[in-house]
């Protein structure tokens, strides 16, 4: 019989990293990636976990994997593609956390119901920033997509969550100016971790690196009073 699709051995599993010190900050934690995601983001670096059909049922011998690493790791942050359009992904943190690890989650935000129902079993989120909500539709493909990633913030703050918000930024996508005014609202609605990232491009992309000195020293130094943390990560 074909397992329903809440078990969590039916989930499709995009890859896995063993060992990470900057998935979540201040935790060595391994990454689960799941595959799958609804929007399509010109410039994403797992193009190859876009579609749900690309990863392999295989929690099973992760989990006793993990086993074999309670008291070496802090957590595991489960990743993507969007992990929650995984549908197996509360029984992923719950058989997770039952192994006494701390769950985090990468997302762009695209379900803010699913997020809701997976925040009781995350220790940390890491939401995705992608521009100001009313540009999303241009970088995502999909209409709502800044309304969808709009309400998961807002979700986070009024949960109390333990989170951080960043932005992987490129001259392409964002202009200072742009970067600045994102900056200024987020920090408005209550954003206290905050942290801009260099995007890298695919092989695949036609988008140059990002050219030297940009973004200027004199933006980041006017936006970092703006939040409790704040950062410009250039890998």
């Amino acid at each position: 019989m074909k397992p329903p699709a809440t078990d969590a051995a039916s989930a499709r599993i995009g890859g896995l990293t063993p060992f990470s010190s900057c998935d979540w900050p201040g935790k060595l934690c391994a990454v689960v990636f799941l595959s799958g995601c609804p929007w399509r983001c010109g410039y994403c670096h797992n193009p190859h976990l876009l579609r749900r059909g690309n990863g392999e049922a295989r929690w099973p011998d992760i989990l006793r994997w993990l086993q074999s690493r309670v008291g070496l790791l802090d957590g595991v942050v489960f990743s993507g593609g969007e992990p929650l359009q995984e549908p197996a992904l509360p029984a992923l943190l719950e058989q997770t956390r039952a192994l006494g690890f701390a769950t985090g989650l990468h997302t762009g935000g695209a379900y803010p119901q699913r997020l809701q129902q997976a925040l009781p079993l995350l220790d940390w989120v890491g939401l995705d920033i992608k521009t100001g909500f009313d540009a999303y539709p241009a970088l995502t493909g999909l209409p709502r997509s800044g309304e969808q990633a709009r309400q998961s913030l807002q979700l986070l703050l009024q949960n109390n969550s333990q989170f951080e918000c960043r932005s992987t930024i490129h001259p392409r996508w964002h202009d200072e100016a742009q970067l600045a005014e994102l900056a200024r609202r987020l920090a408005a609605q209550g954003v206290s971790d905050y942290h801009w990232q260099q995007l890298r491009p695919p092989p695949s992309s036609a988008l140059t690196a990002t050219p030297p000195g940009w973004p200027a020293p004199a933006l980041l130094e006017e936006i970092a009073p703006l939040f409790q943390h704040f950062s410009y990560r250039e890998h």
